[in-house]
């Protein structure tokens, strides 16, 4: 399956009534303070709280009915666990997840509450790899890949689409949004190329996991070692794929330190009155770091998700 034009238009279609074509909030005081008009695409009202609900469910719709019977399986530390889940769920069907024992609770509550069945496996992609291996022996499911998946970038991609189908109000210079294994990034870049593609897409990446800010910047993939960040949604690596649609199609990656991450998050938190994880704060952190880069002109930034331990927020 080549990812064209009229993929991203099918998969809006396909979605469309089960998902929420979530709104666009701005506000003049983070405008102030980053001297930019920034347009927030708030994916945290998603459904599951995140982005992630649009490639899982384009993945699952796009099967025949006789594969979507036989299930589904993934590896996810959270926001694609809860997806596939609940587009398991919606086609009556089962989900078979492999999470991280390190994996956060209110994600792992999440994944059970849309009654899927959870296998834990130490927090390491072969772990990860094998223990889904298993699982589609076992049970002949599907496997559908967090980002190394068309019908999931795909998916992905309709959520810049719907920036871009009111864009002539907005007029974007720039679009934003955070590079982890790099579906959102790679639907976002297409999403552009095809419906604005006078917009400028920049990546942001925390600077403990910049696997994909070197593997750009040395234009070969490397993949990610050690991440220790709080952004726990971006600490997987590109796959070849993503990879060579974000060099392709990126304009730069910027990455913050763990401190501008969480002092965005409060900001957001604070300003906007809106509940948004660590991971959906990079972005601003990045146009809040590279202010010159982005004055006076208007910023469509995604907020990619917002599920986040209450018990355990960094500020």
């Amino acid at each position: 399956m080549e990812l064209k034009k009229q993929t991203i238009i099918r998969a809006q279609k396909r979605i469309k009534n089960l998902i929420h074509n979530t709104p666009i909030l701005t506000s003049e005081s983070i405008n102030n303070i980053s001297g930019a008009k920034l347009y927030f695409k708030c994916e945290n009202f998603q459904k599951i709280g995140a982005f992630k609900m649009r490639g899982a469910l384009n993945a699952v719709m796009s099967h025949s009915s006789k594969d979507i019977k036989k299930g589904f399986v993934t590896h996810s530390s959270g926001n694609h666990a809860q997806a596939v889940a609940l587009s398991s769920k919606i086609m009556k069907t089962n989900a078979y997840i492999v999470m991280p024992k390190s994996a956060p609770k209110i994600k792992i509550n999440a994944v059970k509450g849309y009654g899927a069945d959870i296998t834990f496996c130490e927090n390491n992609e072969n772990a990860r790899k094998e223990s889904c291996q298993k699982l589609i022996q076992k049970t002949g499911a599907n496997f559908i890949h967090p980002y190394d998946n068309n019908r999931v970038i795909a998916g992905q991609a309709t959520c810049s689409k719907e920036i871009y189908d009111i864009s002539p109000k907005l007029n974007l210079d720039y679009i934003l949004c955070p590079v982890g294994g790099g579906g959102l990034a790679s639907g976002t870049i297409l999403s552009t190329n095809f419906f604005s593609p006078k917009t400028k897409v920049v990546l942001a990446e925390p600077k403990n996991a910049s696997d994909a800010y070197i593997s750009f910047n040395e234009k070969k993939l490397i993949p990610v070692k050690n991440p220790k960040t709080i952004a726990d949604g971006l600490m997987t690596s590109l796959s070849n794929k993503t990879f060579d649609i974000i060099l392709g199609g990126a304009e730069k990656i910027i990455t913050v330190s763990e401190e501008e991450i969480v002092f965005s998050m409060k900001l957001i938190w604070e300003r906007m009155k809106i509940i948004c994880e660590p991971s959906c704060a990079v972005p601003l952190a990045a146009v809040l770091k590279t202010k010159k880069t982005f004055k006076n002109k208007n910023v469509g930034i995604i907020l990619t998700g917002g599920n986040v331990d209450l018990k355990n927020l960094p500020f």
